[in-house]
Order: structure tokens, then C-alpha cells, then sequence
């Protein structure tokens, strides 16, 4: 709705009332169905005229979506589809295994073979259908490897077959994907791979009491999936697919902002053996770099102010990461770093014009006023006080960034 109003702001510059009208009426189409009750709204407020409304409800009931009975026929698909896995399942040890795995090694097959004949075609005119498609080829391939260990009673650590699906089906993903479901399935799987390996080979180093080694390898596999935020700046530009590459590079400064949300919240109770300090050092002045690293390949792919805000939130992560391991441990320690990040994402967001994640960011500052509260509080009396100072200052807050938003007035749906 807000680009709605940009663009009719925009119109309205150069445009007559007769042709703004007409346009508008073009570009509600597009939009979900109006009610009835919005269409009044707009009339009264003398957003549209009688006549537009009157195309407008002409147009929505020759161009409406039935959606009673396309709900009807996927509750049809869904029963077929939950009655072919039941007699399967009903079936599967009858079945031979070898004969199973043909079968599924089949399925996948052809919907590769589908999409290789009619991908283009469906990307132009259905995209979404692509996407779905796209999405049950990772399902179909991930499952086959379990379905093979399933049939010959093989073991591997989880991180092993992750890693193989990650390296056959992650570039049909990238080369393909459109969507956040395909850009969360690459991320999702990253994180099984690295954690998975983490958890496996991880113990082993520290076991073996190569503690440097430890903190280097905890910190480079800690940063790996950061080389999504690099990756989709570096590609935005360069691809017909851009918004793709954009949630790319969002899923990875999600990760920063979330990895350094957690190390500034763990910081709390902070109680190290000098030789486990030196190993969370060496780990977060690694994860450091990475992010570093991957702000400066934003800064220089995206020079915009967009950019420039998201290699700040970058830089700014990498460190709280670092006075985190580095401080002492304690609630207003972590508490001051964890304002310090997200005080720093609002004004990234202010500099860039992202309302959205402006308005997240002072939401996440508000909650934490109020959990602050009560961790300080150490009675029932302390509670109720510290309730009312933080209720006093989260109004402050919330006044303070209405006030910021309306002077410094970002765009909403920047470019992020």
C-alpha cells in the first residue's frame, strides 16, 4: 500500500484528474482484493471517486479469486496425497528396498527432467509454481540419502549427508532460486553442515587440548554462513535475479545481528577458566574478522546508503561479538551491549530508509527495557518499580523514534 501511495504521488505531478483516476484504478488491480469497506473509506476520503469505485468493484468481480473452491480442491490434493504415503507406508516393508530407491530415485528424476523442459516457461508465468518445484527437489534429494542409509544400514554423522546435498543441489538453488523459501533452504542447510561438523569435530580438538586450534576453527566455521551477506551484495548488481541475491544478503546480516544478539545476551553470566577465556577470544576476534571482512565487500559492491548502513551493521556486530568476550561478565554489562547493537541498527536503518527494521529494532529495545527490569529487580517491590521506570522509558523511546522518524523521514520500502 505505501508504494501504492508513492506512486500515485508521483502521477499526481504530471498527470490530469482524469488520467491519475484511471491509473489508480490500474494499480489497485493489482493489489488484493478490496472490500467493500475500504472502497467506501477511500470514497469518503476523497482518495477515488464514485466512477473509479464502480470499475473497481466491476473489475474485482469479474477478475475475483475464487478462493472457497481453491481451498476446497487443495483439501482434495492434501487427502490424496496423505492417502498415497499411507498405503506406502502401509507397504514399505513389503516392498524391496532396492525397488524403493528407484522408485524415489525415479520421481526425482523426472521433476528435474520437468523442470528442465519447462522451467523457463514457468518462471516467466508461474514463478511460484518453479519455486515449489524447486523447494520438492531439495526435499526429494535430501530424503533419498536418508532413504539409503535407511535400506543398507549405514551411519554418518548428520553434518555428512547435509554436506552432500548442500554440494549437489545448492547450485540448482542459487542458480535458480527466486524466492526466500529457496534462500532459507541454502541457509538452513549451511547450518547443519557447520553446527553438525562443530559439534562433531569440535570436542575432539578441545579434547586433544589444541585449545588455539580450537578457537580458530570454532570462529571460521562460526563465520562461514556470514559469506552470504558478501555473496548477495556482490551479486545484486550483477544478476537479473536481484531480489534473490537481496535476501540472500539479508539472510546473512540476519545472522550477524542474531549471532551478536547472543553474545551480548550470554555475557550475563560469564564465569571462564583462563583457558576457556583465551579460546572464546581467539574464536570471536575470528568471527570478527569474517564479518569485517564481508563489510567491506558490501561497502564496495553496494555504494548507496543502503550499503553503507548494512556494512556498519556488519562492523558494528563484529564488535559487540568482541567486547563480549573480552568485558566482564554481568547483566549491565550485557545489557549495554545489547542497546549498543540495536541503538546501532535503528540509526543504520534511519541512515538507509528502512522503516520496517527501524521500527523492529525500537520494538526489540522497548522488550528489553522491560526483561531489564526484572533482572535487576530483586524483590516484589523492585519488580513493580523497575516495571514503572521501564514502562516510563519505553514511552520515552517510542516517542523519541516517532519523533526521529518524522524528521528524518525514511522511505518506507528502501532499498535493503
Amino acid at each position: 500500500m505505501r508504494r501504492l501511495y508513492q506512486r500515485i504521488q508521483r502521477y499526481a505531478k504530471f498527470k490530469r484528474p482524469s488520467e491519475l483516476a484511471f491509473d489508480f484504478t490500474l494499480l489497485l488491480a493489482k493489489l488484493p482484493p478490496v472490500s467493500e469497506r475500504k472502497l467506501k473509506t477511500w470514497e469518503a476520503a476523497g482518495l477515488i471517486d464514485a466512477q473509479t469505485a464502480a470499475r473497481i468493484r466491476a473489475w474485482e468481480a469479474e477478475n475475483g479469486r475464487p478462493l472457497a473452491i481453491w481451498a476446497v480442491i487443495g483439501l482434495g490434493a492434501l487427502a490424496i496425497g496423505l492417502g498415497l504415503i499411507s498405503v506406502v507406508a502401509a507397504n514399505w516393508d513389503a516392498v524391496p528396498g532396492e525397488v524403493r530407491l528407484a522408485i524415489h530415485l525415479a520421481v526425482l528424476a523426472g521433476v528435474l527432467a520437468f523442470m528442465w523442459l519447462r522451467g523457463a516457461d514457468l518462471t516467466a508465468r508461474q514463478p511460484w509454481i518453479f519455486e515449489a518445484l524447486l523447494f520438492v527437489t531439495g526435499v526429494l534429494g535430501l530424503t533419498f540419502m536418508a532413504h539409503v542409509g535407511q535400506v543398507y544400514q549405514t551411519s554418518s554423522p548428520l553434518w555428512q549427508p547435509f554436506a552432500i546435498w548442500l554440494l549437489l543441489f545448492g547450485p540448482l538453488l542459487f542458480a535458480k532460486g527466486q524466492s526466500w523459501l529457496a534462500a532459507l533452504t541454502i541457509m538452513v542447510g549451511l547450518q547443519f553442515v557447520v553446527w553438525g561438523h562443530v559439534s562433531v569435530y569440535g570436542s575432539e580438538i578441545e579434547q586433544a587440548g589444541r585449545l588455539r586450534a580450537l578457537s580458530v576453527y570454532l570462529g571460521a566455521m562460526a563465520g562461514v554462513p556470514l559469506a552470504f551477506a558478501a555473496l548477495g551484495a556482490f551479486m545484486r548488481g550483477r544478476s537479473e535475479r536481484g531480489p534473490f541475491w537481496q535476501r540472500i544478503e539479508q539472510l546473512g546480516i540476519v545472522y550477524a545481528v542474531f549471532g551478536a544478539s547472543f553474545a551480548a545476551v550470554a555475557a550475563v553470566d560469564r564465569l571462564l577458566t583462563p583457558d576457556r577465556f583465551d579460546v572464546e577470544l581467539g574464536a570471536s576476534l575470528v568471527v570478527a574478522l569474517a564479518a569485517i571482512l564481508a563489510a567491506g565487500v558490501v561497502f564496495r559492491a553496494r555504494q548507496t546508503e543502503s550499503g553503507q548502513s548494512t556494512a556498519a551493521v556488519l562492523g558494528v556486530s563484529a564488535l559487540v561479538v568482541v567486547l563480549s568476550a573480552i568485558m566482564p561478565g554481568g547483566t549491565i554489562v550485557a545489557a549495554l551491549l545489547f542497546f549498543a547493537l540495536w541503538g546501532s541498527i535503528a540509526a543504520a536503518s534511519l541512515h538507509a530508509g528502512w522503516r520496517g527494521v527501524f521500527q523492529i529494532a525500537v520494538a526489540i529495545l522497548a522488550v528489553r527495557l522491560i526483561t531489564l527490569s526484572f533482572e535487576l529487580a530483586g524483590d516484589l517491590l523492585g519488580s513493580g518499580v523497575g516495571l514503572i521506570v521501564a514502562g516510563l522509558l519505553v514511552i520515552a523511546v517510542a516517542w523519541g523514534a516517532v519523533r526521529i522518524s518524522k524528521r528524518f523521514a525514511p522511505k518506507a520500502g528502501g532499498d535493503q
